[in-house]
């Protein structure tokens, strides 16, 4: 029987034996877990989209996009603050930009930028795409930033503090330094960042309810696209409130996108179909940087490892002001899984996990 139906056959089923029933199919367990998210307001709303062997076998939205008004999610509509699966979007784009020759890995930032000040070492865009140039982090409340910056504007938050380690000698995550490599990126091809990401990437694979934030209502012409955006929240111990005013486009490729869960399972299959670019580009984004032969386990815009099972995935996590995404790519499996909250941080990665293991657990038997 497909397994779609025999999802449904079994969902309609649980009422009665979902109480029983101590080897759930892995929809219907999958299903349970998300709804048990909202029945116990750990997120307010949440969408999903599994993809696997290029098909929809799971999407489905749980609770809300608005709270006040009641507007469940839905996967093909609701558009979240996707914050750092912002980076596998920007790393496509920059891939584009290598296979164009506009841009080499290995050069200098400053090849590019030279009027960034100049540190202690030289630094280059692998570097920066990959966190070992040393690039410092947030600090204080520049994590709920609300200020109006341009790219090349931003950077005088950080442009002014040492690095953090000789580059390539350390690892340290961060979204400045992908805020480097987008203003790289604009003086390298003399096209705004946004712009080239819309031509090269976004608009190539369908992903038509993806977009920066500030321009998001000027871009489309479907004018519900603003309405159709999810209220973003933050948690605390008496529930769940309206998010404080953040201004994310300086740090578009960094964490700043919008997008639906439907929208980031194509991106995925894109890279599983080898519709981006030849193997030898891609494979450089996709293998994991290593410092004393350690693995850092992230390539170039990605997360690349394992899960618990020792299947191996890439991908990203991604964590925001009124938005936490996962996105997962399973090769093996061929398998994608694009998981988007309204929330800060809701601390939900356990039963995240617990839902992508059970469905990836399910593989073989369908």
């Amino acid at each position: 029987m497909n397994p779609i139906l025999k999802y449904l056959k079994n969902l309609f089923a649980s009422r009665t034996i979902l109480g029983e029933n101590t080897e759930l199919h892995g929809f219907v367990k999958a299903d349970m877990l998300m709804q048990r998210l909202v029945d116990d307001e750990k997120v307010p709303g949440l969408a999903i989209s599994v993809l696997r062997d290029g098909g929809k076998i799971f999407q489905r939205g749980y609770g809300y996009a608005d709270l006040k008004q009641k507007t469940h999610v839905q996967p093909q509509k609701t558009i979240f603050r996707i914050a750092s699966v912002s980076k596998p979007i920007a790393a496509t784009a920059l891939a584009h930009m290598v296979a164009d020759e506009t841009i080499d890995l290995d050069a200098s930032f400053y090849t590019y930028v030279p009027y960034y000040p100049k540190k202690r070492w030289d630094f280059t865009i692998r570097q920066l795409a990959s966190h070992t140039a040393g690039i410092r982090g947030y600090q204080g409340k520049e994590y709920g930033l609300n200020e109006p910056y341009s790219i090349k504007e931003s950077i005088a938050i950080f442009k002014d503090d040492d690095l953090l380690f000789e580059p390539g000698t350390d690892y340290h995550y961060n979204s400045y330094g992908w805020v480097l490599v987008s203003l790289a990126m604009q003086e390298a091809s003399g096209v705004l960042f946004e712009n080239y990401v819309q031509e090269k990437v976004l608009k190539p694979l369908g992903m038509e309810n993806t977009f920066a934030e500030q321009v998001s209502e000027l871009s489309h012409d479907d004018k519900n696209s603003f309405n159709r955006r999810s209220r973003n929240y933050t948690k605390n111990r008496l529930g769940f409130r309206e998010a404080i005013p953040v201004n994310n486009f300086y740090k578009l490729a960094g964490g700043g996108y919008l997008s639906t869960s439907e929208d980031i399972a194509k991106l995925g299959q894109a890279y599983l179909d080898g519709n981006i670019l030849d193997e030898e580009i891609i494979s450089q984004f996709l293998t994991s940087e290593t410092i004393d032969g350690q693995s850092t386990y992230y390539g170039l815009g990605w997360q690349v490892s394992e899960d618990k099972q020792g299947r191996p995935y890439y991908g990203h996590i991604g964590n925001g002001v009124g938005g936490y995404s996962n996105f997962f790519v399973y090769p093996d499996e061929q398998m994608i899984f694009a998981i988007l909250v309204n929330c800060t941080d809701p601390k939900v990665q356990e039963e995240l996990d617990e839902v992508m293991q059970t469905l990836l657990d399910s593989y073989e038997k369908f």
